[in-house]
């Protein structure tokens, strides 16, 4: 049977990161995939200058990777992008429309509606943390969250990353680089212990590294390559192995349940 699952995040390559593989598992079932971006990403770090001119770049990039993945729709709720404080919080200087600024109930009646639309059966978020911590993140998940009781969507994921082996791998890399920041990961994320659903998607990690390369404007900028850039770097044969595996958290669950698909 088909059914419909809402992609909902922050920024345009946020769905590349977090949720790629899943969502190429679910379109080639045969479900309808659908991706809500809240902002178009227009104060991202990259070679072209933040506004108008990178936020088009990164829609163009979004559609890309949405074709690439599968996805039915794609919608972009039209926020402004936030940006991030040096120190990590919210930026001083964000635009009067930011996200985060938003009424998150104005917001969540939005995106219900979408929900209500498309007879949503899924609905993915982010962790309470919003994953690292970016104000934009968090927002998706106060906004989410309540968006699916609106519209009654009955599954609800929280999309994350398993901060234990992340956290492990951090440490190890520190030895090497100093400069890395360890403390800042020892809250990011979700522990592997209230993690429900472990998604194996090395099936299609093609299409995964494919939705990570549309996003060509976030693979350099400010000091260099960047984190998207690095992954790509790496050889197919570690990468399906590294990112092989998509986190979520279902709180209806009870702890420690195990859980290897999204409908289930």
């Amino acid at each position: 049977m088909s059914r419909t699952a809402v992609f909902f995040h922050a920024h345009p390559d946020d769905e590349a990161l977090l949720t790629a593989g899943t969502m190429a598992m679910l379109a080639a079932e045969g479900h309808r995939v659908v991706l809500v971006v809240a902002t178009a990403g227009e104060r991202g770090l990259a070679d072209l200058p933040h506004g108008d001119e990178l936020g088009q770049a990164r829609m163009k990039e979004l559609h890309r990777s949405a074709e690439t993945l599968g996805c039915a729709r794609v919608v972009l709720l039209g926020y402004g992008d936030s940006g991030l404080a040096i120190d990590g919080g919210v930026a001083e200087d964000r635009p009067d429309n930011a996200f985060i600024d938003a009424d998150t109930e104005e917001a969540a009646q939005r995106l219900a509606a979408i929900l209500k639309e498309e007879t949503a059966d899924l609905l993915t978020i982010y962790d309470p943390a919003g994953g690292y911590g970016h104000p934009d993140h968090v927002q998706v998940y106060r906004v989410g969250s309540r968006a699916a009781e609106i519209a009654g969507t009955p599954i609800v994921l929280e999309a994350t990353v398993n901060r234990d082996p992340l956290l492990k791998g951090v440490r190890l890399a520190a030895r090497f680089y100093p400069k890395i920041d360890v403390r800042s990961f020892e809250s990011a994320y979700s522990p592997n212990h209230v993690i429900t659903h472990r998604v194996n998607v090395r099936k299609y990690a093609r299409a995964k590294r494919a939705s990570m390369a549309a996003h060509a404007s976030q693979t350099t900028g400010g000091d260099g390559d960047r984190t998207l850039g690095a992954m790509l770097k790496i050889p197919f044969w570690a990468y399906r192995l590294i990112f092989g595996t998509e986190w979520y958290v279902r709180r209806d669950l009870p702890p420690g349940t195990r859980v290897r698909h999204p409908f289930h």
